[in-house]
């Protein structure tokens, strides 16, 4: 499977749990967000003093995808991992791809209010792949 498709589930990540002790740092992108291919939802929010995000809703494609990859309940699966501020709008940290069962290392760019950029790399960085996913106000129907 490709880099870009296992972003997408990936990245589809978060939400769902609450916030954990300690605040992050103001101006990170917290909130609702879909994917590029409106197949998953995720929640970002403070884990301790980093930026996790939790699926929150998955259409049934992306969790068929996800439970090939062993990943058996795709809602509720953190997929941004303990991303800590990484300069003005960065943040770096660990994405999971759960049709694939793996974790890459990953950088989310906050490009406005309403879009963030979530890469994600293999091979030390040699690869890269990145998608752009959009703020939503509530988690898609169906």
């Amino acid at each position: 499977m490709g880099l870009g498709r296992l972003l997408v589930v990936s990245v589809c990540l978060a939400c769902a749990t609450p916030a954990l002790a300690a605040k992050v740092p103001a101006g990170q992108p917290e909130g609702l967000w879909l994917g590029p291919h409106n197949n998953v939802a995720v929640r970002t929010g403070p884990c301790g003093d980093r930026l996790c995000g939790w699926v929150v809703w998955a259409d049934r494609e992306a969790q068929s995808d996800a439970r090939d990859g062993g990943t058996m309940r795709l809602v509720g699966t953190e997929l941004l991992e303990d991303y800590r501020a990484d300069g003005k709008g960065q943040w770096r940290g660990t994405v999971f791809v759960p049709d694939m069962g793996r974790r890459f290392s990953s950088q989310i760019s906050q490009l406005s209010p309403e879009q963030m950029r979530v890469k994600g790399c293999i091979l030390g960085g040699l690869i890269c792949k990145s998608q752009l996913w959009t703020r939503i106000d509530r988690v898609p129907a169906g």
